[in-house]
Order: C-alpha cells, then sequence, then structure tokens
C-alpha cells in the first residue's frame, strides 16, 4: 500500500496545479487566517505540496518542519528552503517525538485514505493544551457546487467533479463531516470558520474576475462559513486530565 501510495503522489505532484490561479489566490488567503491563530514557536506542515503555503508560513519564525510524501515535491522544496527540516515520508508512516505548537493541515484531509485517522496521528503530534491545528478543505456545500448540482453538472454536492479528479481528491467534505473528523479523532474545535464566496467555477473566475473581486469574495467568505467556498478549522488537544 505504501509504495502505491508514493506513486499516487507522484503522478499527482507531477501535474498540480494548486500554486496558480484562483486556488493559489485562496491558499494564500488561508495563510492570512492560520497566521491570527499562530502560537509558541515549532510548526508542523503537513503536505506542503508546491510549497504556496511554505514560503508565507516562513515568514513567521517558526522553527519549521515540512513532511511530504511526494518525492518531486520534495525535490522543489528543499531546494527553494534549505533551512527547514524536510521530511520526506506518508503520514502514516512518520515517526517522532517532537509535539508541536502548531500543525498546518491545508487542502490535505480532502487527498488522504481515511481523514479521521490523519487527524487523530496529527493530534498526537501537537502539544497538549496549548498547540493549534489549523485545516482547510473545499467545501461540498459551496454555493457553486450548490448551482452545480440544480444545472445538473453534479449529481450532488459532494461528487468528485473534473477538477476533484485531477487534484486527486477522494472526496469533498461539507461542514458537518469535517468537523466530525476532528470529533472523532478526539481533538477539541476551538474556531469553525470559512473564505472565499465562489459562485462560479475556478476557470469563470480566473476568465472574468479582477484582483478586487477575488479579495473582496475571498472576505465575504468569512460572513457565510456554511456555503463558502472553503471552510476551515482551529483545533487544539485537550490536556491530559490529572488525577
Amino acid at each position: 500500500m505504501s509504495h502505491d501510495e508514493k506513486s499516487h503522489l507522484d503522478r499527482l505532484s507531477a501535474e498540480s496545479l494548486y500554486a496558480v490561479g484562483a486556488n493559489g489566490a485562496s491558499v494564500r488567503y488561508s495563510f492570512e487566517i492560520a497566521k491570527r491563530h499562530l502560537v509558541g514557536e515549532t510548526l508542523l506542515e503537513m503536505g506542503p505540496a508546491e510549497g504556496v503555503m511554505t514560503e508565507l508560513l516562513v515568514t513567521t519564525g517558526k522553527k519549521m518542519t515540512l513532511l511530504e510524501g511526494s518525492g518531486v515535491f520534495c525535490e522543489n522544496l528543499r531546494k527553494r528552503f534549505p533551512d527547514v527540516n524536510l521530511v520526506h515520508s506518508l503520514f502514516e508512516e512518520f515517526q517522532t517525538d517532537t509535539l508541536f505548537d502548531n500543525i498546518i493541515l491545508g487542502h490535505v484531509l480532502e487527498h488522504v485514505q481515511d481523514a479521521v485517522e490523519i487527524v487523530r496521528l496529527a493530534g498526537r503530534w501537537l502539544k497538549p493544551g496549548s498547540g493549534r491545528m489549523f485545516a482547510a478543505v473545499p467545501n461540498a456545500r459551496s454555493l457553486h457546487r450548490q448551482a452545480a448540482v440544480m444545472m445538473g453538472l453534479l449529481h450532488q454536492e459532494d461528487e468528485l467533479n473534473e477538477m476533484d479528479i485531477h487534484h486527486g481528491h477522494r472526496r469533498v467534505l461539507n461542514p458537518e463531516s469535517f468537523r466530525n473528523a476532528f470529533y472523532q479523532a478526539g481533538l477539541k474545535i476551538e474556531i469553525f470558520g470559512g473564505y472565499w464566496m465562489k459562485p462560479v467555477s475556478n476557470r469563470q473566475i480566473e476568465e472574468t474576475w479582477t484582483i478586487e473581486m477575488l479579495d473582496a469574495f475571498m472576505r465575504l467568505g468569512e460572513r457565510y462559513p456554511d456555503i463558502a467556498g472553503e471552510i476551515y478549522v482551529v483545533a487544539s488537544r485537550p490536556a491530559a486530565v490529572k488525577d
């Protein structure tokens, strides 16, 4: 299974589009939200991919570790961020005694085989009580997906569309299933939110929207998280109960 999963990651990384267009803008806005909640000195970014979020996270001055399963991405990341601790490993095979102040899961949980298990693993690497985990995913209940169902382009909101398949998504989470992954993993959700009010597809946005429009709709999504294009949680690991 591990060999198959690594091959799967390498194939996707060779054709990845996460760094370009509206996707790149959404990752950058995601960083602005994550930055509000960073604590302490250490940070683990899981699945940095092209490093769009990474190049922003390094500006925070945190002591960073990158955990990436794709050899193609690792080669590029190592060249761009030589001072960052980079670990080439599947999440399921990663072993560490380090507990981190911050863990970032940006556009990860829609890709993995078992989202609950990955959140549970990440929780083991988070400092109890004080640590914060930030995770963001596409929202199945986004306006553009609801419209696609009405137009007959999707059978249901969480159906994988053409770009989901290209990106290697295995699921599209809605607000309830997203939060439930953290509850099942035993973590406490401190904040649930959203960003990017997305009425149409990325292609339509990139063809017709101005930068000012994209920025305004990114911010507008924070007002209406349940139907925003992207949703996020800030979670913590409960402190151990003392006898």
